[in-house]
């Protein structure tokens, strides 16, 4: 039953998954070409001393990325099922509900994974060829909370497109966009290396919260 789950939640985001994918390594495509060509125009030189002296990373425009292709994908996995009142068969399969949710957040996370990690990849890939161990760590440590930040709007989105009262779904987006600005605090790059496990742990926990708007949905609370 769970491959069956998993197969029906591919169908609905096969699509946006690829799109999601090409957006991801192409951004961070984008920045290696930026490095690449400070590197061609000024030198390696040169790169190393504007990291070193003026702190700059170079991948900048990568952070809000993972942030909305983590909403968009919650958007097109939960709200056309919401919409239709189609979700409510989810419910009527012979596995729990609890189990069926904890698959299809299960199945998004791991869509995020399979587009944020090519993105690093590609990153790494290149940045380590021209930059010292400590360079190229310190540019992709920064950008940890970003990918993190991508899986928690999706957890918290999910949360809210599950919830079946408006009044209630307006209240649920406001604390999710409270929660989210935990993962933007500062600019400063490697500012949040001592809280990443913390962070981590937090973006976890945000997928209990969706079993709150399941409970209510199950008790059929509404407008």
């Amino acid at each position: 039953m769970i491959q069956a789950i998993f197969y029906k939640e591919r169908i609905k985001t096969f699509w946006y998954s690829l799109l999601a994918l090409l957006t991801s390594v192409g951004f961070a495509g984008y920045c290696m070409l930026r490095v690449w060509r400070v590197c061609e125009l000024k030198g390696v030189e040169h790169l190393w001393i504007v990291m070193m002296q003026k702190d700059v990373i170079f991948v900048d425009m990568l952070q809000f990325v993972p942030l909305f292709i983590g909403l968009a994908l919650a958007v097109v996995q939960f709200e056309p099922e919401m919409q239709r009142k189609s979700f409510k068969l989810t419910l009527h399969l012979p596995i729990r509900a609890t189990k069926a949710l904890c698959a299809m957040l299960l199945y998004g996370v791991a869509v995020l994974l399979v587009v944020f990690l090519p993105a690093i990849a590609l990153m790494w890939g290149y940045l380590h060829t021209v930059l010292a161990p400590e360079l190229w760590q310190h540019i992709l440590l920064t950008t940890v909370p970003w990918y993190l930040a991508g899986i928690a709007t999706y957890l918290l989105t999910a949360w809210v497109s599950l919830e079946p009262t408006w009044s209630r779904r307006i209240v649920d987006a406001i604390m999710s966009l409270m929660l989210i600005r935990l993962f933007f605090l500062t600019t400063t790059p490697e500012a949040y290396n001592g809280f990443l496990p913390h962070l981590t742990v937090l973006t976890a926990a945000f997928s209990l919260l969706s079993m709150l708007s399941l409970t209510r949905f199950r008790d059929g609370r509404q407008d």
